[in-house]
């Protein structure tokens, strides 16, 4: 693994400019990862919905199969807002020990929404993949993407219960996100990759002249169409 802590591409666009949509931002975000291209070992992971369109253009470059990655906060009982863990495809699950010690939350509260999520989980896997089996992160260099990161909550969850399935590098890779953010995950990715860091940052949306919502067929279409793109290509 690499040591945590590298932040590259940063400012690669000029500071205001806005992303056409999510297609245009996958092209660009393909081309400063560049350096993982035509690698075995590269798994591109799009977060539902709007890090899909993205992502599929990063494994469409690179080419490198394409998955979404589901992750569920555990919400703290009472203030879900706050994080005390997250769950994920394969039983994942990951629990933050000093916020559950912190706030005294007792063993049957996280195992009731931890029950919840993961039927959530499973209820976007069965509709997303079907019946199509998931690649395995372990010893792959995982590629997470998505169209932009405000709080960073959704991100770092996925990072937490990736890291359970034992990947051997975790690059989180998107268009727009604030500085603070970018710097934040040097601190929990091998590799951090922002186009446009933007302060103040507001909401994602509005650095895309085109931020519609991305709907779960346009998820389970990109997905085949990656899946057939990736079989063709390994076929030849």
């Amino acid at each position: 693994m690499k040591e945590l802590g590298t932040v590259k591409s940063m400012q690669l666009r000029r500071s205001g400019t806005r992303f056409a949509n999510r297609t245009v931002a996958g092209r660009e975000l393909a081309e400063a990862l560049g350096g993982y291209q035509d690698r075995d070992n590269v798994i591109v992971y799009g977060l539902p919905r709007g890090g899909v369109p993205v992502a599929f253009e990063v494994a469409t470059a690179l080419g490198a199969p394409l998955d979404v990655l589901i992750v569920r906060k555990l919400g703290v009982p009472g203030h879900p807002e706050l994080a005390m863990g997250a769950v994920a495809a394969r039983g994942v699950r990951v629990v933050n020990d000093s916020v559950v010690r912190q706030l005294g939350i007792p063993d049957d509260d996280i195992e009731r929404i931890s029950k919840q999520q993961r039927e959530e989980v499973e209820d976007r896997e069965r509709r997303f993949r079907g019946d199509i089996e998931a690649p395995d992160p372990e010893g792959a260099v995982a590629i997470v993407i998505d169209d932009g990161i405000a709080t960073g909550s959704t991100m770092r969850a996925s990072i937490e219960a990736l890291r359970d399935m034992s990947p051997a590098e975790i690059v989180v890779a998107v268009p727009v996100a604030s500085p603070d953010v970018c710097e934040e995950f040097e601190q929990l990715a091998d590799e951090v990759v922002c186009l446009a860091t933007e302060q103040p940052l507001g909401a994602v949306g509005i650095w895309y002249e085109d931020f519609d919502q991305t709907t779960d067929q346009e998820v389970i279409d990109l997905l085949a169409k990656a899946r057939e793109q990736h079989g063709m290509r390994r076929a030849r």
